[in-house]
């Protein structure tokens, strides 16, 4: 058996929410099950499931050196640029 991610969309959401992890002999397994899991209630309109073992994610005890380069690009703030007298929407 894998470990299996569950992300579910809820009825009134945009966009899947990580809801828990199950395991299941296959993926259409870990979906049927997802499915009887965790939207109960008619709550979801999509499941993802996702094997365990494809994700990758940044460190929390790294996440000052990981999000660092961000902080160096200040162009990237909307403080950076001049907006003229007359532009749209001010």
């Amino acid at each position: 058996m894998s470990l299996y991610e569950v992300f579910v969309r809820p009825r009134r959401g945009l966009s899947h929410t990580h809801v828990g992890s199950l395991h299941a002999e296959d993926a259409a397994s870990a979906l049927r099950y997802a499915r009887d899991l965790y939207t109960r209630r008619e709550e979801g309109v999509s499941i993802w499931v996702v094997p365990a073992a494809a994700l990758t994610a940044s460190s929390p005890d790294e996440r000052d050196a990981f999000f660092d380069p961000a902080a160096d690009k200040v162009y990237r703030h909307p403080t950076f640029y001049e907006v003229p007298d007359g532009a749209p929407g001010i």
